[in-house]
């Protein structure tokens, strides 16, 4: 194809994704019989749209309440609408909005707006020879109660997490910060399931670069919708094509208000249980919110644990097939005869019993996690011990490979975030390919070729590598090791925090000084 058909199939390409779904907007008529043959139209097959047509002495003429009968609240509907409106003698009001007794009451002027507010879950009302409807936020679709985070165990932290409700996710971080400054912008995004998108930041701290730069990498989205936080992260990374996560992703209410307060962005995707956080850098994913809330030298030994932790579950079975393939010179010689004899009956080559009992795990730890609690236990316990003791009598792999792949998964436990964990598990395979290739020489390579990549990988212009690359001396308070609270005056650079100061001098003055 030549570069003029290409750019003349692109421009194609950008005016259909332009083109509007929904027809022309239609203004909303005097005849309310006319309302409702369009609302018929414009709803077809919908058997839970409710179309109430009644006689109120309040307004001249009749009166159509419409909603979706499932994302309604109908007790608030009986009692701040209906009632009012059948029973105008019992108040005094003389305008219809002081009528509603509902929480928020809006005009709208167009069935465009008509359409987008039932499908919201509000309630709209159509009077006869008015122009104009009433929206009335009457909101009551179905959701839980809030519970225990699922996937981030809290041990001295709050015990709630977040459900899948934009507004009581707003109300669990707010509860933490009774502030002001605590500023939010909304969006809606999706052509034919427009989402709700709130950007929560604090106006006293945020860098506004920052914060322009995700609000127009959210702009620039052009979906049919957005159901889930993790689909909105993929849209609005850095680096697509990296495995490592660019935005820290948290079901605790605590820990955004955490990353708030030092000067990051929070994104909640209203139907999604889980909040987006940036920007963040590589050191974020081994921080967790409990660590502030344990002894500091406790906290810097587990932090510690966590980055040991992380060469382990990335390097040690690579650094396995290297040793007993390529560089077995440098293993000391007693040990070495223990592995000679523990491979004696393996027929397959280290790369290969490596391979074949690290896709057996992947394969136990997906099941574990999509089965039912109880089922997921069993299942564990059946790889764990019945498998693994199996293969190893059965000489298809070798005690040595067993104990090699158990401490990997123990220490792909230990890293706090999913997200990272899950791309340690993807960089395994390639570093032991690797190994395979080259010996110790292909994990050097591999680690140097890790290392840039993490120096060059950016999350909202913010290098992923602070404070390391570029070195910041002062995060380094709360990089590896976690320093006294009263130590951390300011927020983290990494940030790029407007507001730098982050307390004063809480220096306890007893005995210790």
């Amino acid at each position: 194809m030549s570069l003029k058909g290409w750019l003349g199939r692109k421009q194609a390409l950008a005016a259909m994704r332009q083109r509007p779904i929904m027809g022309p907007i239609q203004p909303i008529a005097e005849q309310l019989d006319e309302n409702i043959r369009l609302l018929q139209n414009i709803f077809t097959m919908t058997p839970d749209l409710v179309i109430r047509t009644f006689e109120s002495t309040f307004v001249e003429g009749p009166v159509a309440l419409v909603y979706l009968s499932g994302l309604v609240d109908k007790s608030s509907i009986n009692n701040n609408m209906l009632r009012p409106l059948l029973n105008p003698g019992e108040h005094t009001s003389t305008s219809i909005f002081d009528l509603l007794s509902v929480g928020a009451v809006s005009t709208v002027y167009d069935f465009g707006a008509v359409e987008e507010e039932i499908l919201q879950g509000s309630s709209v009302l159509f009077v006869e020879g008015r122009t104009e409807a009433l929206v009335a936020e009457t909101h009551g679709w179905p959701q839980r109660a809030v519970e225990d985070p699922q996937l981030e165990a809290s041990l001295k932290g709050a015990h709630q997490g977040f459900v899948e409700t934009d507004i009581q996710n707003i109300a669990l971080i707010r509860r933490y910060i009774p502030n002001r400054e605590l500023k939010i912008k909304q969006f809606r995004i999706g052509a034919r399931g427009r989402g709700k998108i709130s950007v929560m930041y604090m106006d006293d701290i945020i860098n506004p670069d920052v914060l322009k730069e995700l609000e127009d990498r959210i702009k620039m989205i052009d979906i049919d919708a957005v159901i889930n936080t993790g689909e909105l992260e993929e849209l609005i990374e850095d680096n697509p094509w990296s495995p490592f996560p660019q935005f820290v992703l948290t079901e605790r209410p605590d820990s955004v208000a955490s990353h708030l307060l030092q000067g990051r962005i929070a994104v909640i995707v209203d139907r999604s249980p889980s909040v987006l956080v940036g920007p963040t850098t590589f050191a974020s994913f081994f921080q967790n919110v409990d660590d502030y809330s344990t002894r500091w030298p406790v906290a810097t030994f587990i932090r510690l644990l966590r980055y040991l932790a992380f060469l382990v579950a990335t390097f040690l079975p690579a650094t396995y097939i290297a040793l007993v393939s390529f560089n077995y010179e440098v293993i000391p010689i007693d040990l070495i005869l223990s592995v000679g004899e523990s491979r004696e009956r393996v027929p397959f080559p280290p790369m290969l019993e490596a391979m074949l009992m690290e896709l057996t795990l992947e394969m136990l730890r997906e099941a574990g996690v999509r089965l039912p609690a109880p089922i997921g236990q069993t299942v564990g316990i059946v790889g764990g011990i019945v498998i693994g003791n199996a293969v190893v009598q059965a000489g298809v792999v070798s005690n040595i490979m067993v104990i090699v792949v158990a401490f990997t998964a123990i220490a792909s436990f230990i890293i706090p975030n999913y997200d990272m964990a899950s791309a340690l598990r993807l960089l395994r395979f390639v570093m032991m390919g690797l190994a395979a290739m080259f010996g110790v020489v292909g994990i050097i390579i591999g680690l140097m070729t890790l290392i840039g990549h993490l120096i060059s990988l950016e999350s909202l212009g913010v290098p992923y590598g602070s404070p390391l690359a570029p070195t910041r001396f002062s995060d380094w308070k709360d990089l590896f090791v976690r320093l006294p609270l009263w130590n951390m005056k300011n927020r983290p650079l990494s940030a790029r925090a407007r507001q730098t100061k982050r307390q004063g001098d809480n220096r306890p003055q007893g005995d210790g000084q």
